[in-house]
Parts: C-alpha cells; structure tokens; sequence
C-alpha cells in the first residue's frame, strides 16, 4: 500500500498536433505502479487496463511491469480529435488532459468548367473554385503567370460534422484582362498541407459557327427533289449537325446535306440547320420556292338563312405562284365572284342549292369546294296531282314537302295530322330530302274517286297547299280473265278424258260407248250486272280455276297408284259430261 502511495508519473500525455492519416503516441508512464490504469477521452474509459478491445485503431504499449502504459493510435481519424487522460485508479492519480488535435487537407480544389474554360470573344470571364472537407478551412489564391490575382471573392461553409469546413473562391475577369491560352491556377492551403493543393485550367477564347444554307434549284415543282448544304465555321471545330422543318426535328438526317422530295408545306414551313461547336450553337432557315396547286386555307361553310337574308361564304386558298378563285353555282356558268368572299344579297328561295369555290394556279393546278345554301322560307309541296287505287282495295295518296325549317303541322283531307281515325290513316316520315304524307283509306269507295283531296303544310314562314285526285285504276279486262277461266276448264276434261280412256283399256267387258259432250258458255249481260257482282264473279272464277289446277295432278297419281277398281269412278264420271 506504501508503494502505491508513493506512485507519480514520470510520463504524462501532452497536447499534439497530428495530420489525419498519421500515427501518434500519447505516453503515460508511472513507475512502481502495478494497479488498473485507464486511459479517458472526453470523459469515457477506453477499456480496462491494456484491453482497448472497442476501439481496433488503439492499443496499449511498454513495459507493463516499469509502470509504461502508452497509448498509440493508428491512422488517425477526425473522431480522434479530442482530450485524453491517463488514469492509475487503486493510486487515485490523473495525468494531466492532454489535447489531441487532429487536422484535415483540403480536398484536391476544382476549378468549374475545367481543365479548359471556354467562352465568347468579348464575354468576361469567371471562374470558381472550391475545396471542401478541410480542418482548418483551407485558404485559397489565384496565380497566373506567376502572380496571385487579387479581387477574389471568398466563402466557407462549415459542414454538418462542426469540424470540416468547405471553401469557395470566385474570380471575376474583364473581357480586357484575359486572352486565349492562358493558364489560371487555383491553389488552396491549410495548416495540414501548407504548401498547398493546386489545379488550374486554360482559357480558350471561342466563336460560334458561321453558317451558310444553300437551297437548289429553286424555284421547284412540287414533287421533285432539292437539296440543302450547311456550311459552317466554327472554333472549336463543329460537333453537331441538325435539321428542323417547321420546327420539328429531322432525325434521319444527321450530316452536312440534305436532301429530300419537296411538297406544297416546304413553301411555308422552313427547313433549318443547327450548327453546335462546344461553345454553342447557330440556327439558319431557308424557305423553298416550292410551285404547287390551291391548298384549302380557310374552308367554307355551308350556310341556311332566312329568305330576304343576306349570305356571305368564305373560301381561302394557298398556291404559288398566284391562284385565282371563282365562285359559282352548280349547274351554273355564271362567275358570282373572283374574291375569298362570296355574298348573295337578299336571298330567295332559288338562290337554295350548291356552290363551288374554285381555284386555279396557271400551269401547275386547280381545286374546288362545295357548300350548300338553305333558305328558310314557305313550305312547297310537289305530289303527283292525279294518284291511283283500286277499287275495293287500299289505295294512298302521297304528299312531298320540301321545308326548311322543317314543317310545323302537315294536314290533308280527312283532317288528320297522324295516326287512324276511321277508313283513314296518315302517315308522316322524314328523309334527306323532305318529308313525306301518306293519307292510307282502308276500303276504297266510289265516292272517293269524286272528293277533291288536298295536302297543306305549315312552318315558321308561311304555308303551301297541292290539290289531288284519286282516279280509278284499271284491273285486267273480264273478257281475259274469261277466256283464261274456259281454258283451263276444257283443258281440265281433256285430262280427265285421258284418264278415263286409260282405265278403259284395263276394263273387260265395258262397252266403249259414250254420249256426245256439250259445251255451253252463257255470256252475262255485264251492261245489266251490277258493277260489284262482276268483281265478284271474277274472282270466284279464278279461284276455281286455280283449285282445279291444284288438285288435278294429285287424282292423277292417285289413280295410277291405286286398283283398277278406281278407274270406274273416273270412267262414269266422264260419262256423265
């Protein structure tokens, strides 16, 4: 215990400068001590005795048993940057703090758009160069020719560690105070590199490219090929090429030249080509003389005025050279105008139809545009003035409007405007062209040859009316349809006949003897007849006829199919006639 009371140092750490990356010894040495001794930083044990096991960068060195405890530190870092302490614990002794400093070079400085700062002839120059991440923050002089530049203007920043602080210099040149090829240096110091880290660049004085765009031939029909060469100057020597029509890239093109089809839109779109050097770029445009036919600029519209209006169409072309426009109306010869406007005054209703706007340009094209005219006015009504029907049958009668606007109300004889009432049905549908009234009667009647029947529409502008009759249609004529009636009825007992003689030549013991056939055919007074019997009778014939023509075929497979028992029906039943 006496001996540990007699302990002092012999060695105590002292404060110390240290660049980052370098190693460093802190002593601590008491001789006759053989108790625990710690080495503090900041405040915090590092370890127990000689284990620093927590910290890979430290250790513990000397003789253990002459009382060295030093501590050694490998490759130091900035988190070494700190106060440290040499304890011997069952002694109750401390060293005196000993604080270790630890300083950090610059970062290698940068000199913004460098190693080679280009600009415009007559452009001042500035230029900027920063080295970051130093402790303490680094100084900075600019050097050209061998002399430091003053009127720098200097920054730092101290960054988010509260340690390392960053630089920044800028340096302003007048257009006058600086020529092509110099060298400017950048040189940034501080207490860890004090003689310094440098860079520089050079000054390169440029122009952008002269260019020169040439267009050939010109003028060109539209159709044929031209061809566009961009020649340029350019210091530095050109890097880039690029070709615009109207504004839109061209991308297949990458080169001097260009050539290409030309169409009516090479006259109003220009073709462009951008020459780039690293300095900047030059744009010139050309357009091309390109002769092509009217192109539509303004395309007129068809218009619907009210009649005693006034109607104004525009109709706007492009073509080169100069075209000519001509208004006039379909079917028509006559030249209503040679301008972009056509006004007709006080509009009628023949004024309604079509009109063409066309345009010429002499020896290279033409074109045309149609617009309609719609005169709002009076419905007019155009129907067949005398329409058919038959006689006991449905009959109509049709009514065309044509009406713009279209019709308010259309009414025709029975008083309808749609739908059934009674015998009479009306009808209304539109089309492209008008509308169309159908007055249906279910049963047609005498007295509907006599009555006067008339189709009235109505619109906003007036009314128009069209009187029509209904005449009789005539049906086939009865004395056709009479001799079409005997005929097949004789044909009919021919065939039967043929039958009968057939089954008779299959029959023994029949005596082949018959009574003479009469025909008689009464002829009707059709004076005296009343005019709807005889349409009667008519129709009672044909269907006669038409049974009898059915049915015949199919007695005559079934007698051929059956016994020759059958053939005595056939046989007394042509007897019988």
């Amino acid at each position: 215990m006496c001996h540990i009371l007699e302990a002092m140092f012999s060695q105590q750490p002292q404060d110390l400068v240290v660049v980052a990356g370098q190693p460093v010894t802190l002593p601590c040495t008491i001789p006759g001590y053989h108790g625990v001794v710690l080495w503090i930083k900041d405040g915090l044990a590092l370890g127990v005795g000689r284990d620093l096991s927590g910290y890979p960068r430290y250790t513990v060195i000397g003789d253990h048993g002459s009382g060295e405890h030093h501590l050694r530190i490998q490759r130091v870092e900035l988190m070494d940057d700190a106060v440290f302490e040499c304890q011997a614990v069952q002694a109750a002794m401390r060293s005196r703090p000993a604080r270790l400093t630890v300083l950090v070079p610059p970062e290698d400085p940068v000199i913004s758009g460098g190693p080679v700062v280009s600009l415009r002839a007559g452009d001042p120059l500035n230029l900027t160069c920063h080295a970051d991440n130093a402790k303490p923050a680094a100084s900075i002089i600019w050097i050209r020719n061998g002399e430091v530049l003053n009127g720098a203007m200097y920054s730092k920043t101290l960054l988010r560690d509260g340690r390392r602080e960053s630089t920044v210099s800028t340096l302003y040149l007048s257009p006058s105070n600086i020529e092509t090829g110099q060298q400017i240096i950048c040189k940034a110091s501080n207490k860890a590199v004090p003689n310094g880290k440098e860079t520089s660049v050079t000054i390169d004085i440029q122009h952008l490219p002269l260019v020169n765009l040439s267009v050939e031939p010109q003028p060109v029909l539209e159709g044929h090929p031209v061809k566009f060469h961009c020649s340029a100057k350019a210091n530095p020597p050109v890097t880039l090429y690029r070709w615009a029509k109207g504004g839109s890239i061209i991308k297949e093109v990458s080169g001097d030249t260009y050539e290409v089809i030309v169409d009516h839109s090479f006259f109003i779109e220009p073709v462009s080509c951008e020459v780039t050097n690293p300095l900047g770029s030059t744009n010139i445009s050309r357009n091309v003389d390109v002769y092509f036919g009217p192109r539509m600029a303004a395309e007129p519209q068809s218009l619907q005025v009210d009649l005693g209006s006034d109607a104004v169409f525009n109709c706007a072309w492009t073509g080169n050279p100069s075209l000519t426009i001509v208004w006039m109306k379909r079917g028509s010869g006559v030249v209503l105008s040679n301008e972009n406007l056509l006004t007709l005054k006080s509009v009628r209703q023949e004024d309604a139809g079509k009109y063409v706007c066309r345009a010429v340009v002499p020896r290279v094209g033409a074109g045309e545009k149609e617009v309609s005219l719609t005169v709002n006015g009076p419905p007019t009504i155009s129907s067949t003035q005398t329409q058919q029907a038959l006689h006991g049958e449905k009959g109509q009668i049709k009514c065309f409007i044509r009406s713009t606007p279209p019709p308010d109300r259309i009414v025709s004889t029975s008083g309808l405007i749609s739908g059934t009432s009674g015998r009479y049905t009306v009808e209304t549908v539109n089309t492209e062209e008008g509308v169309i009234s159908t007055l249906t009667m279910s049963n047609i009647v005498p007295a509907d040859f006599q009555t006067i029947y008339n189709c009235t529409a109505w619109n906003s502008f007036g009314s128009d009316t069209e009187i029509i009759r209904l005449k009789e249609q005539e049906s086939l004529p009865v004395a056709v349809i009479i001799g079409i009636a005997v005929g097949a009825f004789v044909a009919l007992i021919v065939l039967m006949g043929t039958i009968g003689a057939f089954c008779c030549t299959h029959l023994k013991g029949v005596v082949s003897a018959k009574n003479d056939i009469r025909v008689e055919i009464v002829h009707k007074d059709h004076n005296a007849a009343r005019e709807n019997e005889e349409h009667t009778s008519m129709k009672q014939l044909m269907v006669s006829v038409s049974v009898a023509t059915y049915y015949f075929p199919l007695l005559l497979v079934f007698v051929f199919r059956n016994s020759i028992s059958t053939c005595y029906f056939f046989f007394f039943f042509y007897m019988s006639f």
